[in-house]
């Protein structure tokens, strides 16, 4: 790491366990939604091993954060009430999401409407 890294200072998953606040030594704070942090992955299965293998995920407004779990001192693993839990979200991805999220969720927005998708989970089926 180097000093020109953000180090964070807190992760506060809030009660009703849909935003995760991130907080770095540098003062930036950036409240990143669940569905937002899923969506974005880092995982190989939403980001593939190339560009084109990257997956568009739909159906995840209304889901929440289970779990968060050290990953030595450099990141976390998310554990998501879908069962999604191999993203490992370093300290770094957390300021570039947090730092791009405007753009990052639009670009998400505009991929899920080219795609004919939806935010909304799929009705299960009794």
């Amino acid at each position: 790491m180097t000093s020109m890294q953000a180090w964070p200072t807190e992760l506060r998953l809030s009660k009703d366990r849909r935003t995760l606040t991130v907080a770095f030594d540098n003062n930036d704070r950036y409240a990143l939604s669940a569905e937002y942090l899923r969506v974005k992955s880092p995982s190989a299965e939403v980001q593939g091993h190339s560009p084109e293998e990257r997956k568009t995920v739909p159906g995840k407004r209304d889901v929440m954060i289970l779990e968060i779990q050290p990953v030595g001192n450099y990141a976390v693993r998310l554990v998501f009430d879908d069962m999604h839990s191999t993203g490992i979200y370093s300290w770094d991805y957390f300021a570039d999401l947090g730092r791009n999220q405007e753009k990052y969720w639009q670009d998400y927005l505009d991929e899920l409407a080219a795609k004919g998708l939806s935010r909304e989970p799929a009705l299960r089926k009794g």
